[in-house]
C-alpha cells in the first residue's frame, strides 16, 4: 500500500501560514576531514552539478576526489570558521531572522521564514517537514542564487519536488527562478559599493566576480552566463562606470575543461602589467559570504594580485543581512505571494475553520 506523509488526526480548523524557505548551497557541519568529505560527496554526486556519465564520474569521485580533496578544503574552511559555525550558515541564518522581522512588521502572523541548505544542514527535507507541521499550505521557495543555473536553482527545484511526491497534502508552491535584474537587487549592490568607496576609498577598477561554470553548460542552454553579464551591465550603469572602470570575471573553476571566462585569477595577474594597481572586488552572485568569497576571493586572490605587482586590493562583502538586502527579499516575497493573501485570510476566518472541522468530524463518524 502506498503511504503518503500526513499529520495524524489532522485538525482542519488550524490557521494556515505561508512558509518562506530561503535556500542556499550548503556547508559542512564542521571543519573535520570527515565532515567535509560527507558534504563534498553529497554536493558532487548531484547530476545537476556534474553532468558526466554517472558510472565514470562515480569512479573519479570516490577513487580520486574524495580521497584527496577533503583535506585541502577542510584546511581552507578552518581559516574562516567562526565560533557558531561556517560563515555561510551564520550569515544565512541572520538573513532569515531579519526577513522574518521585516515581514512581521507588515504582515503579522502571516509568514514563517526558515533557512534550508541544498546540501548539508539544515536540509530542505527537514525545513519542509517543519512547515508541514506548522500547517503551511502555501510554500514559497526562494533560492538565494540571483542568477539562474541548472546547477543551483534547478537542483533546488529537483529536491523540493522530490520531497513533495511523498506528501498527502501538497501545498501551493512557487519558486522565483532568478532575480538577477530585479531593480532593488541592483540598487542594494550599488549602495553597498558606494558605501565601501566612501569608507575605504575607490580602486582604479571594479571587478565583479561570479562563480564559474563549464563552458559546455552555456552551449547546452544554461542562461547563467547571460544573467551574470546582465547583472554586471546593470550595476555598472547604476554606478555610472566607464567601460575601462569595470570587468565581469569568473572564479572557482575546477578540472581541466574550459570554464566561463575571463578567469578572475588570470585577470588579477595581468592587471598590474596594464597599469591597474588598485582594485575593488565584489561577488554579485553570492547572497551571503562563504568559503569562496572569504578565503578564495578575499585572501587567496588578494595575495596573487599583490605578488603580481598590485598595490591595493579590497574585497567588498556580500549583501548578507544588510537592511536594504532584507527589504529586497521582502519585496520578492510580497510580489510572489500577493494573490495568496486573500486566500489565506479567508481560509483563516473562524466561521469557515469551524465549518471545515465540523464536517471532518461528521464524515469521520459516518465512516
Amino acid at each position: 500500500m502506498t503511504h503518503f506523509a500526513g499529520a495524524k488526526d489532522f485538525k482542519h480548523d488550524k490557521h494556515t501560514r505561508i512558509g518562506v524557505m530561503l535556500v542556499n548551497l550548503g556547508t559542512p557541519d564542521d571543519t573535520s576531514v570527515a565532515a567535509v568529505r560527507r558534504f563534498l560527496n553529497e554536493f558532487l554526486s548531484d547530476p545537476r552539478v556534474v553532468e558526466f556519465p554517472r558510472l565514470l564520474w562515480w569512479l573519479v569521485l570516490h577513487i580520486f576526489i574524495l580521497r584527496f580533496r577533503p583535506r585541502k578544503v577542510a584546511k581552507a574552511y578552518s581559516t574562516i570558521w567562526q565560533k557558531g559555525g561556517s560563515p555561510l550558515l551564520l550569515n544565512s541564518l541572520e538573513q532569515a531572522a531579519a526577513l522574518q522581522v521585516e515581514l512581521d512588521s507588515h504582515f503579522p502572523e502571516r509568514f514563517r521564514v526558515a533557512l534550508a541548505m541544498r546540501y548539508g544542514n539544515p536540509s530542505i527535507a527537514e525545513v519542509m517537514e517543519k512547515f508541514r507541521q506548522q500547517h503551511c499550505r502555501y510554500l514559497l521557495v526562494v533560492p538565494m542564487f540571483p542568477q539562474y543555473s541548472a546547477t543551483t536553482t534547478g537542483s533546488v527545484f529537483d529536491e523540493v519536488t522530490r520531497i513533495l511526491q511523498s506528501w498527502r497534502l501538497v501545498p501551493q508552491l512557487r519558486m522565483p527562478m532568478h532575480y538577477h535584474d530585479h531593480p532593488p537587487y541592483i540598487d542594494a549592490l550599488a549602495r553597498s559599493i558606494e558605501t565601501s568607496w566612501q569608507e575605504n576609498g575607490r580602486g582604479q577598477q571594479l571587478l565583479m566576480s561570479f562563480h564559474g561554470l563549464p563552458q559546455r553548460y552555456l552551449r547546452a542552454g544554461d542562461p547563467y552566463y547571460c544573467e551574470c553579464m546582465k547583472t554586471a551591465r546593470l550595476l555598472a550603469d547604476r554606478l555610472g562606470l566607464e567601460e575601462s572602470e569595470w570587468q565581469a570575471v569568473f572564479q572557482s573553476r575546477f578540472g581541466r575543461e574550459p570554464w566561463l571566462q575571463p578567469y578572475l585569477d588570470k585577470t588579477l595577474i595581468s592587471l598590474p602589467e596594464s597599469g591597474v594597481h588598485s582594485v575593488d572586488v565584489i561577488c554579485p552572485g553570492f547572497a551571503a559570504d562563504c568559503l569562496e568569497t572569504l578565503e578564495e576571493v578575499a585572501k587567496e586572490n588578494k595575495s596573487m594580485f599583490i605578488k603580481a605587482g598590485g598595490d591595493r586590493y579590497h574585497y567588498i562583502p556580500a549583501l548578507n543581512d544588510q537592511a536594504e538586502h532584507v527589504r529586497m527579499l521582502a519585496n520578492i516575497v510580497d510580489i510572489e505571494t500577493r494573490n495568496w493573501m486573500a486566500e489565506v485570510e479567508m481560509y483563516n476566518e473562524p466561521e469557515q475553520a469551524s465549518n471545515r472541522q465540523q464536517l471532518a468530524v461528521q464524515q469521520g463518524a459516518d465512516a
